[in-house]
């Protein structure tokens, strides 16, 4: 028999048996005092966390007490709210970035006060490009904005910023001029040039046409993209988020700054990085011959768009718009190129998700899903749909049947609610954000912002999921309510659902031992709280990997 003084003596930090841990050196962090939501069935709440180095060893007073010596640093945390780190399921991180340096469009009153705000930021920089930040028709009387809106306040400074959806841009004049816009300028596939009566680019364009003007964007240097990324890190890291998604389907730029930033030491926040699907063999060749990174940055995913977005009406539903009787959508990638990618991508063993927002395109992404799970034989592949926004009754059960997760963006509910009726009418309504329906069914429902669409704030889409209130305050019990979730729910989707959305549910997601310390720290507790009270909860502390990243 092994004495335990001699493994004391010796330094052994723990002695591991399965899962369990029975701690055999002291510990060198003790959070007390607390309010514990472990996400874990088996133990689901508790006061105390013991950790050491990046691990957590113990849970529970008794636990953490047994474990605390003299060297051990104790934080009363005073009762505060503690649960598994957040995870955001879908970020564009680097475009999220640098809005933060960019004009704040949205809270724009009326078109004058819009104009103004792209003028003072022409003034501030003029000649250099705009890029944000985004701006939501909605709020300023309904009609698509012009580049005649902002021509005269800009001048020569090219403008081109994204509708809060990202599958639009707004161009000045300017900005037309830099990318060869003309009246003469075909549309391509999967893309639109909304032109007006006479025939002339309005400044608006929608899904793939926004190539036309990004091919001619300036190419920022490493230095400068590895700067915006430390901002939104640091952004996050505020946030209480200790991991977040990145589904790109255009461009590499996330996963290429990452590694940059990862090869001069830790990131602070962990990123699982997804790249455009059609790139799938040069993703597949890295993984081949580099394997998937390290804790901090992860990649082997790949993403595809199956339509656009509701707000563009290029989303794809069986039926035609109710505002537009003349349009159904538009599919950014074909369908025969959708399967063969994912066909390919996922024989190759790459994570597959694919952004389908109308009701058609759900389901032929889930018909595409269960043909290609067929052609490749059974694994553990967790296809998810990024989204999933408006279902048919049929399509709800289909992805528990198929171990489909369902990743899901909270605020798009009440950010979409204020007008989505005028573009569907009431009957489609039924599976739009079935948010309630999906967990009910069994389906793994995982939360996200799909930042800068909406915020990098778990509490807004906490809030959002469980109340469901429309942000123009004209749903006070909730839009759709019967799709409300709980908080304990909510929660789950931000952590335990996300961790296995990305491949991490043995090592993340959960307050139990021999998991890694992503913890964050609330000063309220959310499973109590007033309900008005979560969107206005503070993180108080970010721990990633056993060591405080952010605390007030």
């Amino acid at each position: 028999m092994i004495d335990r003084r001699m493994l004391l003596a010796g330094g052994l930090a723990w002695v591991s048996v399965g899962r369990a841990l029975a701690v055999e050196r002291v510990l060198d962090i003790a959070y007390v005092n607390a309010v514990v939501w472990t996400g874990d069935p088996q133990n689901p709440r508790s006061d105390a966390i013991g950790l050491v180095g990046k691990q957590i060893v113990a849970v529970g007073a008794a636990a953490v007490k047994a474990a605390t010596g003299r060297a051990t640093r104790v934080i009363d945390l005073k009762g505060a709210f503690v649960t598994p780190g957040f995870i955001d399921n879908h970020t564009h991180f680097m475009l999220g970035s640098a809005t933060l340096s960019q004009p704040d469009l949205l809270s724009a009153t009326s078109i004058d006060d819009f104009a103004a705000r792209l003028g003072k930021a022409a003034a501030a920089r003029p000649g250099k490009w705009i890029f944000g930040g985004s701006w939501d028709e909605q709020r300023l009387g309904g009609q698509l904005p012009t580049r005649g809106w902002i021509d005269a306040a800009t001048g020569d400074t090219p403008v081109a910023i994204p509708r809060t959806d990202l599958h639009m841009y707004l161009l000045n004049s300017a900005a037309l001029k830099r990318a060869g816009i003309t009246r003469d300028t075909p549309d391509i596939a999967g893309g639109v040039i909304v032109r007006d009566v006479r025939g002339e680019p309005t400044g608006i364009l929608k899904d793939n046409a926004k190539t036309l003007v990004e091919r001619v964007f300036p190419v920022p240097t490493m230095a400068e993209r590895e700067a915006t990324m430390r901002d939104g890190i640091a952004h996050g890291l505020r946030r209480g988020f200790t991991q977040v998604h990145t589904p790109e389907p255009f461009d590499w730029t996330t996963y290429e700054t990452a590694r940059s930033l990862r090869g001069k030491g830790e990131t602070g926040l962990r990123f699982y990085c997804f790249v455009p699907l059609r790139d799938w063999e040069k993703m597949a060749a890295i993984v081949a011959a580099e394997g998937r990174g390290d804790e901090w940055v992860r990649w082997g995913g790949v993403k595809a768009l199956a339509d656009g977005s509701l707000g563009s009406r290029t989303a794809v539903f069986r039926e035609p718009y109710s505002d537009a009787p003349d349009q159904r959508g538009v599919r950014v990638t074909s369908l025969s190129d959708l399967t063969a990618f994912v066909t390919g991508a996922d024989k190759a063993g790459l994570h597959v998700t694919t952004h389908a927002i109308g009701d058609l395109a759900n389901d032929d992404v889930l018909d595409m899903y269960a043909a290609v799970t067929r052609a490749n034989g059974a694994r553990d592949r967790r296809f998810r749909v990024e989204h999933a926004q408006h279902l048919s009754a049929a399509a709800i059960p289909r992805f528990a049947a198929q171990k489909v997760i369902a990743s899901v963006q909270p605020f798009h509910a009440i950010d979409d609610g204020r007008w989505a009726v005028e573009r569907i009418g009431a009957e489609r309504l039924r599976g739009t954000y079935a948010f309630r329906a999906l967990i009910d069914s069994g389906a793994t429902v995982t939360f996200g912002s799909d930042w800068p669409v909406g915020p990098l704030d778990a509490m807004e889409g906490i809030y959002a999921a469980v109340t469901r209130e429309t942000i123009d305050g004209k749903n006070p019990a909730g839009w759709l309510p019967d799709q409300k979730t709980t908080v304990e729910q909510a929660l789950t989707a931000y952590t335990v659902h996300n961790a296995y959305a990305g491949f991490q549910d043995d090592t993340l997601g959960r307050i139990r031992p021999g998991y890694t310390a992503d913890l964050t720290v609330i000063d309220a507790n959310l499973l109590t709280a007033p309900v008005d009270a979560i969107k206005s909860a503070s993180v108080l502390r970010t721990i990633v990997g056993g060591q405080e990243r952010f605390a007030q």
